[in-house]
């Protein structure tokens, strides 16, 4: 694609693919990359998650990524979030290392804040609500 001047971005959705986390899909696109010969870095992969994906769609004047002016919709990547992502982000030296790492080894549970037009949306650490439990006598 890339030769032939067609713009790409990557994104997810069951029906293109077999899970919601973005992730997963930057881990199958270097997958994909790697048995066509043709790999994908991980600076690549995120470029086309992001502002890739909003030029592929003519979007880039107002999303893609946190300049001035854009809408912030953005997540907050935890690079601890399993004990095997410990583990392997201590022996990283560089953030294309740690890039990869989460996007081969990161899964929902790397995502520890999910913010829609700058406003927090989801904390994974945030204490449960009360649940409101109607009973009728």
């Amino acid at each position: 694609a890339r030769k032939h001047g067609v713009k790409v971005g990557l994104g997810t959705d069951v029906g293109a693919g077999t899970s919601f986390c973005q992730l997963a899909s930057l881990d199958d696109a270097y997958k994909v990359g790697q048995l066509q010969g043709e790999p994908l870095s991980p600076l690549a992969a995120f470029h086309l998650a992001t502002l890739g994906t909003a030029e592929a769609l003519g979007l880039e004047g107002s999303i893609g990524n946190l300049a001035a002016g854009k809408a912030a919709d953005f997540l907050v990547l935890d690079l601890h979030a399993t004990p095997l992502l410990e583990y392997r982000m201590r022996l990283t030296e560089s953030v294309e290392e740690k890039l990869f790492l989460l996007s081969t080894l990161g899964d929902d549970r790397s995502i520890k804040q999910t913010y829609c037009n700058g406003k927090l949306q989801h904390d994974r650490d945030a204490p449960a609500a009360p649940s409101h439990s109607s009973s009728s006598n």
